[in-house]
């Protein structure tokens, strides 16, 4: 039943991508190019929601919907991590056209080319995993 609830929620953050334009490849090279407001929009959106939603989960101790306690780890602060990994992420997602989310969705909408940038993405997340112990974290 969990799998089957996950699919639906899965399918209908795909339609909100494609239809709100967050998986257009036109999109994402307006926003890099600074050319519009609308993946900035849609980000700066979506990063407000999640700062209300973890705040809210943290101070009023909410629980996940099997009644388990959401446990929070705070995070290692360190400018290298997060200064390599944004322009490895941002370069990728400007050669793609697409980050992790909208690859998914643009394979739904029938664009299979993408399915080369999700391979690449899946071997360069194995080869992290190999590379993690000896990366500057």
């Amino acid at each position: 039943m969990k799998s089957i609830i996950y699919l639906v929620i899965g399918i209908l953050f795909g339609i909100v991508m494609f239809k709100s334009e967050a998986a257009s490849w036109f999109r994402i090279y307006e926003m890099f190019q600074f050319k519009a407001f609308h993946m900035y929009g849609i980000i700066g959106s979506a990063v407000g929601l999640g700062i209300i939603i973890v705040q809210s989960i943290k101070r009023f101790k909410i629980k996940s919907f099997y009644g388990e306690q959401i446990i929070i780890n705070p995070k290692d602060k360190s400018i290298s991590r997060y200064l390599i990994g944004g322009i490895i992420f941002g370069l990728g997602w400007a050669l793609a056209g697409a980050c992790p989310g909208p690859m998914f969705t643009l394979v739904g909408a029938g664009y299979i080319p993408i399915l080369v940038v999700i391979v690449s993405a899946l071997l360069g997340t194995f080869v992290y995993g190999l590379l993690q112990n000896k990366l500057p974290h």
